[in-house]
């Protein structure tokens, strides 16, 4: 069995971000991470490749020659090999553009039984990438993923996020899966897989390598500004008799805050 993983080089969301002249300022990023449901994603793929006993866990990523310093953390947590799609062509891609790259690297890859990659990334928010590589590759595709709950010949079962519950699913493999975070928290590296990591295979592709027709990756959606959130104003406190209490604190929910 193998297993693709697209993921993605993200701030970390412990860390502040900085907003300047409408946009993420990426020279203040602290901390590079990997995208949180893509890290999920790397943990069930190597629990499944764990329970089989066989098979292999394999890194996609689309970024500069920085970014591989995360990808290197995957591969410290059990990822087997990994590819990376780096082109200045591939700079400032929307969903559209990552699932085409993410293809075109995917059919150069080879064989493959799962493409396993996150439900939405922290830093754009989209949804979208996933989705719109199944329709490039013309896979069946599930959103919402937990875990794998079975695996057989031709198919596998996932446990999926449904509105209030879980649902299961049956797909027929080759397949799209994307991760939501699911039960099992994902490891932390070993210092034995920390200096393993820097001895696994990871193949750099360009534009030219991938056959991609750059003309096509050109943004039809673009963010036009990015604005922080407003800060938040301090609360008010009501002193007095809680029945005086009470009825202020019903006049400015009615009044105030609309809110019944």
């Amino acid at each position: 069995m193998r297993i693709i993983i697209p993921m993605k080089r993200v701030p970390d969301t412990a860390d502040p971000v900085t907003v300047r002249d409408g946009r993420v300022d990426l020279a203040a990023v602290q901390t590079w991470a990997i995208g949180p449901n893509e890290e999920y994603a790397i943990e069930e793929a190597l629990r499944l490749v764990e329970k089989l006993g066989e098979g292999t866990v394999t890194l996609l990523n689309i970024g500069p020659e920085e970014a591989q310093e995360t990808i290197r953390k995957g591969l410290a947590m059990g990822a087997h090999d990994a590819y990376q799609c780096q082109d200045e062509a591939f700079e400032n891609l929307d969903a559209l553009g990552r699932a085409r790259v993410l293809a075109a690297a995917i059919e150069k890859i080879g064989e493959y039984d799962i493409i396993w990659g996150g439900m939405q990334s922290s830093d754009t928010n989209d949804a979208q990438t996933t989705i719109m590589l199944a329709e490039l590759l013309d896979l069946p595709h599930v959103s919402a993923v937990m875990t794998v709950e079975e695996v057989g010949d031709g198919y596998i079962i996932v446990r999926a996020e449904a509105e209030g519950g879980v649902k299961k699913v049956k797909v027929p493999t080759p397949c799209v899966l994307a991760e939501a975070q699911g039960p099992n928290e994902p490891r932390y590296p070993s210092l034995r897989g920390i200096m393993g990591a820097k001895k696994k295979p990871l193949t750099v592709w360009n534009a030219d390598d991938l056959g991609v027709d750059t003309d096509e990756l050109q943004p039809l959606v673009e963010v036009v500004t990015l604005e922080p959130p407003p800060a938040r104003t301090a609360g008010r406190i009501l002193e007095g008799e809680p029945e005086e209490v009470v009825r202020e604190l019903v006049r400015l929910l009615h009044e105030e805050a609309k809110v019944i």
